[in-house]
Parts: structure tokens; C-alpha cells; sequence
């Protein structure tokens, strides 16, 4: 248990952000909306080390790591049509199938 007060806190100001553009803002306020406090700051904590310059650079890098994960846009997926090649073993995997169930039918 940490009884010594070591907890670092970082206090980042999306508002006032030279490096962000107002579309990436809007994503990191988007994305982050549970972590941004009223005057519009990212906060983000560390307590897990017994010294408090290694939480200062702890919470730094959580920091980093979390603006620079909201930042990557994922590439949209393009959807693909079926080949001719796997429709036409599909329709004749059903057809087979079909061709056991009707042998299992009763002949009259």
C-alpha cells in the first residue's frame, strides 16, 4: 500500500494545445470525455511507484500513449463481394446436402 503521498497527477489543457488541430480535439474530447475535467483538461493519475518522479514520468507517458492511440484513425473496412469460385461451392455444399436429407426420405 503507498502511504506516502507519491500520487503524480498531469493536467493537460486540450483547449489550449498548439499541436492538435480543431479535428483532432474534437476527437480527443470525444474520446476521452471521462477523463476531461470542466476546464477542458485531460487528467490523468499515477500512484503505483514509491517515488514521485517516477509517477510524474508514469503519468506523462500514460498520457502520451493515450492521446497517441485516439489519434490513429482505423482505416474504414472495404466490404468485399463473394468470389464466383466460393458462391459456386456453396451452392453445391447445400445441394449435397439436400441430396442426403431427401435420401432419408421415405420411398412410396
Amino acid at each position: 500500500m503507498n502511504k506516502t503521498s507519491t500520487k503524480a497527477i498531469v493536467f493537460w489543457s486540450v483547449k489550449n494545445s498548439l499541436t492538435l488541430s480543431a479535428g483532432q480535439k474534437a476527437r480527443v474530447r470525444e474520446k476521452l470525455a471521462n477523463r476531461i475535467n470542466s476546464q477542458d483538461e485531460v487528467v490523468v493519475m499515477a500512484e503505483d511507484e514509491r517515488s514521485q518522479l517516477q509517477n510524474r514520468t508514469l503519468a506523462i507517458s500514460r498520457l502520451q500513449y493515450l492521446v497517441s492511440e485516439i489519434l490513429q484513425v482505423p482505416v474504414k473496412r472495404r466490404p468485399t463481394r463473394p468470389t464466383k469460385a466460393s458462391r459456386s461451392r456453396r451452392i453445391e455444399s447445400k445441394k449435397l446436402r439436400s441430396r442426403v436429407k431427401a435420401a432419408r426420405r421415405a420411398v412410396e
